[in-house]
């Protein structure tokens, strides 16, 4: 069975096709400022890169493109091959806990959460909407990012403001990135062949979060009611002190849109260090002594240690492992070595060795960073986003195409018991 992943942001639109049960790539590829007269995509199939070009107005023309993509290099002979879509969708607020299939009820609960994911939602919703309109018929299901974190306790969700915005207007913690804390929080059940598994999940990259993991279920994370609470990031403020909105407001004459707006596009390590949103970058701003790319590396170190640190105390030293994972996480090794120097009061310790050898570009992608007599082992997971809403769709579809499990192979056995574990 083709499954088609759709992860349609407000200017973007990445998408995966895989086979399944096989979870085998077939085709990727990613398609860039849409709206914009320089519109773009990176397509890869076979090992193989290709880019192309062309002014795209919106995200029905970012789908013709895709579809064309689909076609063109032969990663399908006719549209009727895609069986199902599955689409990232930002919040599912308190409604979702896990992924659904997609009707008139869920759509119109996407466009009143909007008001929790106004920067989010309007490209997700582009999105379902021109791939409903290009493959009519096709079951379309709802991935939810913040699905994962809703076993977190009242303790760790609800906020400490008047009770009463919560009970009307919903206010609470409701974090993100759950997709990717679910798939990494999956692959280390498999590493470590535990199911009740406590870990420190640290999704490193342009967004950040860190997750806290106990018996194998979202415990407490660092995003908040939106993405912007919790860590620093690349171009998002993270945790402040809310009386700063209206002490700028003040002085500067700007409405509370316009510094949400800042705090989410223009703060982070590009508002420290006045140049770069990107940590490649910061690092290179780093060997020059720049110091305030400097500066902003180190507040960015600092925070992530804190939450690790908080997170060790809420397992109460029982984690069972610290992990890596997104584009810094994975790749960023002088970056990893230098928070888990920080951790060293709590005896975790890493290998340089082993460090240095395990990034996306290096032999080795996958594994432990720690040394053998660290308290914690440390690992390097590369998350896979696309592979989770995969394995979703798959699991809510499988049953109207009158898929019989019992009649696949060792493998696909495999991923059923996967299957199993994402679903409990």
């Amino acid at each position: 069975m083709k499954i088609l992943c759709v992860n349609a942001g407000s200017s973007s639109l990445k998408f995966q096709l895989f086979e399944m049960p096989e979870r085998e790539t077939i085709i990727s590829g990613c398609i860039e400022k849409i709206g914009s007269e320089d519109s773009f995509w990176n397509t890869k199939i076979d090992g193989k890169k290709i880019q192309g070009a062309r002014y795209l107005k919106d995200h029905k023309e970012a789908t013709q493109v895709l579809i064309e993509e689909l076609l063109i290099h032969g990663a399908i002979s006719s549209m009727d091959e895609i069986k199902a879509v599955g689409h990232r969708v930002l919040h599912g607020g308190e409604k979702y806990s896990k992924s659904v299939i997609i009707d008139d009820e869920v759509i119109q609960n996407i466009k009143d959460l909007t008001k929790l994911g106004p920067l989010h939602h309007p490209g997700n919703l582009a999105g379902i909407e021109a791939m409903c309109a290009s493959l009519p018929g096709v079951p379309m299901v709802a991935v939810y990012d913040t699905a994962f974190h809703q076993s977190m306790p009242e303790v760790n969700y609800i906020y400490p403001v008047p009770f009463e915005w919560y009970e009307n207007y919903g206010v609470r913690k409701y974090g993100f990135h759950g997709t990717s804390h679910k798939y990494i929080t999956v692959r280390m059940q498999e590493l470590l062949d535990k199911e009740d598994i406590n870990l420190v999940n640290c999704h490193i990259g342009s967004g950040s979060s860190i997750c806290c993991i106990k018996d194998g279920k979202s415990y407490d994370t660092t995003m908040g009611l939106t993405p912007l609470d919790g860590l620093m990031m690349g171009t998002r403020s993270g945790s402040i002190d809310p009386s700063i909105i209206e002490y700028v407001a003040k002085e500067s004459g700007m409405n509370v849109t316009e510094i949400i707006n800042i705090l989410n596009k223009k703060s982070g390590l590009l508002g420290v260090s006045k140049k770069y949103s990107d940590h490649r970058d910061i690092e290179v701003g780093m060997e020059e002594n720049d110091p305030l790319c400097i500066l902003a590396d180190d507040l960015y170190v600092d925070r992530i240690v804190k939450y690790i640190a908080e997170y060790y105390v809420k397992l109460e030293g029982q984690v069972d492992a610290i992990t890596f994972t997104a584009g810094l996480g994975e790749n960023a090794r002088e970056f990893r070595e230098k928070i888990i120097k920080k951790l060293a009061c709590l005896g975790i310790k890493i290998d340089f060795e082993r460090n240095m050898s395990c990034a996306s570009y290096c032999p080795t992608q996958e594994g432990i960073i720690s040394s053998d007599d660290s308290s914690i082992p440390v690992y390097v997971i590369p998350t896979n986003e696309e592979l989770m809403i995969a394995l979703d769709t798959y699991e809510l579809v499988k049953d109207l195409y009158n898929i019989n499990d019992d009649n696949k192979s060792n493998e696909s056995r495999k991923d059923t018991k996967v299957l199993a574990k994402i679903r409990k």
